[in-house]
């Protein structure tokens, strides 16, 4: 890579990482276009060169957060054919890792999600009706085998989407209450361990002897 692309990427990514701290800590509307310039080390007519302005870089964070996250949510429905259980389990997997290792823009965007605005209705509803699709099909094909208990799916991915965005929405309560640690490997496994056995003794019409897949 030429030395010019490099210095790009790195002043891209400089302004993304100052820009979801900022937005942590002070939210979207506490931070201005000036702040993520003196924490990025840079100027603000490079974020208006590469964002265009405040909504357009928090839109490249949902982007980029969204982009990378159904695409482990495909792989994992894809690489496992066994039975609805292992696809779940495997995509369950792939999403934890996947929010463990960007644990800042997980938070980020899981807490504007929760606000409801119309910019994150009209930027977000593509994917989450994508999302949707995986887990509705995987529950459904659970469904039909009979290897899932019948329930509501809409209320199975209630509960579902509820366990695996909880940890990150709220890592002060997992922190400071309960003393756990999410942004710590040992968590993810741990974590993973606790919704298999879920998956395994709510969903399911027998409880699986199989024991949980292992994390690599």
């Amino acid at each position: 890579m030429k030395e010019g692309a490099v210095m790009v990427k790195n002043t891209k990514e400089a302004i993304m990482d100052a820009a979801i701290s900022l937005f942590n800590t002070n939210g979207f509307a506490g931070t201005s276009i000036r702040d993520v310039a003196k924490k990025a080390n840079t100027n603000v007519s490079n974020i208006s060169y590469y964002f265009g302005s405040k909504h357009g870089l928090l839109e490249t964070c949902f982007t980029t957060y969204f982009e990378e996250y159904l695409k482990q949510i495909e792989i994992g429905y894809n690489e496992s054919k066994e039975s609805a259980l292992h696809r779940l389990k495997q995509i369950t997997e792939n999403i934890l890792q996947f929010q463990s290792r960007n644990i800042q823009l997980t938070r980020l965007v899981l807490r504007e999600i929760s606000l409801d605005s119309q910019m994150v209705r009209e930027i977000m509803s593509t994917y989450l009706v994508k999302e949707r699709y995986y887990f509705k099909k995987v529950m459904e094909e659970g469904i039909l085998t009979k290897e899932f208990h019948s329930f509501s799916v809409n209320y199975l991915i209630i509960q579902y989407k509820s366990l695996l965005t909880m940890p990150f929405l709220n890592p002060f309560y997992l922190t400071e209450v309960l003393q756990v640690f999410p942004n710590e490997s040992y968590f993810v496994k741990r974590y993973y361990k606790e919704l298999c056995f879920w998956m395994e003794g709510v969903l399911c019409n027998k409880r699986s002897e199989l024991l949980p897949m292992v994390i690599t």
